[in-house]
């Protein structure tokens, strides 16, 4: 069994399973353990065959999950989850890839208690041989179990691999998700801001999969649409090689790039602030949002430390992070 100190869903030290708080944010105030009774690996091909499995993107599996008598545990056919179960991917090329549930729940709840972007909730779980997997609370469901809608933003722009190709979700640029949400939310200058934030966070936390469809608006009680809590959050450096940016068009235009990104292929805060007022965010909300992210933040360090990080995928993420910070802290003024 997984020897635990820290929360394993806020990452606060001093509790040997899940804290309150966690309990009341993930699990509806219900005492739930984080320890599972099985491993995938001595669960049976039938008993495997037979769960309700979410889908497979990329190379990441997903298990519908619900709580039963204080245990989470896996739906069957006719049962609706709640949760989300991500195990540790079986693709064995990536690197540290048994750190990846764990990279998944720190840069989560980095977004979240350090920068207060809105998150999915989530938590790391155990499965019996210790594994660890990292577990999402489902946010498109009411209280009462109603469906909400939903759309990512692949869907909203009308792409799909049979008109954009295999790396559709990879196609247009931050600014074209912009133009969208502009179109669709009536509310848009609030809901940019947060675009933009989310924007800003991936960059400097090396999310090198922030694609289309891992940005999605979600229909309110009143038919307005909203951004949704940001998911899929993951410093992906750590385990491939990729660039700055998930999509293909980038931040802005190659023309609008300041002397700092056409010298070094990397952008700087010039470069975000040319983003901010292209989609159409206020200087002073752009300026604020940048200096919040252009300073060093040591509860981020704190987090890193608590977390279920290998000690040496520990160190790599703290220098992804001053890395990405340096850069971004650049000004050609």
């Amino acid at each position: 069994m997984k020897n635990i100190d820290v929360c394993p869903g806020t990452l606060a030290s001093g509790f040997k399973s899940y804290s309150p708080l966690c309990l009341r944010k993930v699990f509806d105030g219900k005492k739930v353990s984080p320890y599972l009774d099985f491993s995938l690996e001595e669960t049976s091909n039938e008993i495997l065959a037979s769960i309700k499995s979410i889908s497979i993107s990329g190379v990441q599996e997903k298990f519908s999950a619900l709580i039963k008598q204080g245990k989470i545990t896996l739906t069957t056919p006719g049962e609706s989850g709640r949760y989300i179960i991500k195990p540790i991917p079986n693709y064995t090329h990536l690197r540290f890839r048994q750190n990846i549930p764990a990279n998944e729940h720190l840069t989560m709840q980095i977004a979240s208690q350090v920068y207060k972007i809105p998150t999915a909730e989530n938590a790391l779980l155990f499965f019996s041989n210790g594994q660890a997997a990292y577990l999402t609370k489902r946010f498109d469901y009411t209280k009462d179990g109603i469906k909400i809608k939903q759309d990512d933003f692949a869907s909203i722009a009308g792409r799909t691999e049979k008109n954009s190709g295999k790396d559709f979700k990879y196609s247009g640029s931050y600014e074209d998700i912009a133009h969208l949400l502009k179109r669709y939310v009536s509310a848009w200058p609030v809901e940019m801001t947060k675009y933009f934030r989310l924007v800003i966070f991936n960059y400097l936390f090396s999310n090198g999969d922030a694609h289309l469809k891992n940005f999605s608006l979600q229909e309110t009680e009143n038919g307005d649409y909203i951004l949704t809590p940001a998911y899929d959050l993951m410093n992906t450096s750590i385990h491939i090689d990729d660039g700055d940016f998930a999509l293909q068009g980038g931040l802005i235009p190659e023309s609008e790039y300041s002397e700092i990104y056409t010298r070094t292929s990397h952008p700087c805060k010039d470069d975000f602030a040319c983003f901010g007022i292209r989609i159409g965010l206020p200087p002073k909300i752009m300026h604020e949002t940048i200096e919040t992210f252009a300073s060093e933040q040591s509860k981020v360090y704190e987090l890193i430390e608590h977390s279920f990080l290998d000690e040496k995928v520990k160190r790599m993420y703290k220098q992804s992070y001053q890395e990405r910070l340096h850069r971004f802290q650049r000004s050609d003024n």
